[in-house]
């Protein structure tokens, strides 16, 4: 027994240096102002956001922390969130989208294959000692997944933002990362070759294996160390010349997204995200009903909610924010898939509606 304690110090100790030493490199780079000021939203040294974020008060600050300690909710699930493992017979043509959980998706487009914001990591956080966990593993392997013609990053928080993701896809894959103005700088802090980034403001756009890969606009905010708005945020349009996918990012409501569909839509798909919601916190995050709110106002087809049931990061039970999205879907008549984590949609021939979530508590 007393050689058994004499060690937990120790390890406690080597867990401390290692997550010091990682922290530097977990933030990230240093963004090259100069760069950023192509861009109109950049000023002052900071990229501003459409909405003046609305300050927490001292109300909002007493509520959050009566939800936390007498709301009731259930956090996390009371059995396990079942996966889908891969198939290896799935067919190559029309358009496909796997959820691997959170926000990382697979689109597929007759072929070609984008990945979007890949966070495998255990934790969502600067280390992977403390810091949001998952509900969930990743149902299908990081270095296995097929061959990609891209890699879209929305912005820099740490649940979008892998390092240890983005290191392996450097790795396993020779697909270019697309991300919005500055994220750049953290992939390069992270080895990913200076040939395979691409850095974009709103409303600019790539090309990747037959698709135009183009950024727009969004209602957030950026940073992953001790500066805030450094980097662009961004909401992204996968197209081809017959098929379109629309994915929100991270964003609270706002009038642009009818200007995004007049613009960039009709769309086949939308990724929307749908959780991490809070009335203190309008500006940043959608609630399910301004999700669906948004996918209408692009002018979207079959509804996909993003952005729920892998990290607890809101103090609303864990599976609302589906619940919440299929009432009102449902209210409006919008057609909906929301997959299991690694479960592969056929948006043309989605399967029957199932609300897996509720069996799980």
């Amino acid at each position: 027994m007393g050689r058994r304690l004499r060690y937990v110090p120790l390890a406690a100790l080597g867990a401390l240096l290692w997550t010091v030493r990682e922290l530097p490199v977990s933030f990230g780079g240093r963004p090259d102002p100069e760069l950023m000021k192509r861009s109109v939203q950049f000023a002052d040294g900071r990229f501003r956001a459409l909405a003046p974020e609305v300050a927490p008060t001292a109300q909002d600050a007493g509520g959050l922390l009566r939800e936390m300690l007498f709301g009731g909710q259930r956090r996390r699930p009371r059995r396990a969130i079942p996966l889908v493992p891969p198939r290896p017979d799935s067919p190559t043509d029309g358009l496909h989208v796997t959820w691997y959980g959170h926000s990382s998706s697979l689109v597929e487009i007759d072929g070609a294959r984008v990945l979007i914001d890949p966070v495998w990591s255990l934790r969502v956080s600067p280390t992977q000692v403390v810091g949001p966990r998952r509900l969930h593993a990743p149902p299908h392997r990081l270095a296995e997944l097929p061959r990609l013609d891209a890699i879209i990053v929305s912005h820099d928080h740490y649940d979008h933002l892998d390092a240890a993701a983005m290191r392996t896809l450097t790795k396993t894959q020779t697909a270019p990362f697309i991300v919005p103005l500055g994220v750049g700088a953290h992939l390069r802090r992270w080895r990913v070759p200076d040939e395979r980034i691409i850095e974009l403001d709103w409303h600019e756009g790539a090309e990747a294996a037959g698709l135009r890969i183009t950024a727009a606009p969004g209602q957030h905010f950026s940073g992953r160390a001790f500066t805030r708005n450094n980097t662009l945020w961004a909401s992204w349009i996968i197209a081809s010349g017959t098929r379109r996918v629309f994915y929100t990012g991270d964003s609270g409501y706002f009038p642009g997204y009818t200007e995004i569909g007049a613009k960039y839509g009709p769309f086949d798909a939308t990724l929307i995200q749908v959780g991490a919601y809070h009335p203190a916190w309008p500006t940043i995050h959608m609630t399910p009903e301004e999700g669906v709110a948004a996918h209408l106002d692009v002018r979207g087809g079959l509804l996909i909610p993003v952005h729920w049931a892998t990290f607890r990061l809101a103090l609303h039970a864990w599976s609302e924010p589906a619940e919440r999205t299929w009432q009102e879907a449902k209210a409006h008549d919008v057609p909906l898939a929301v997959p299991r984590p690694g479960e592969r949609i056929d948006v043309d021939d989605p399967p029957a509606f199932d609300p897996w979530w509720q069996a799980l508590g």
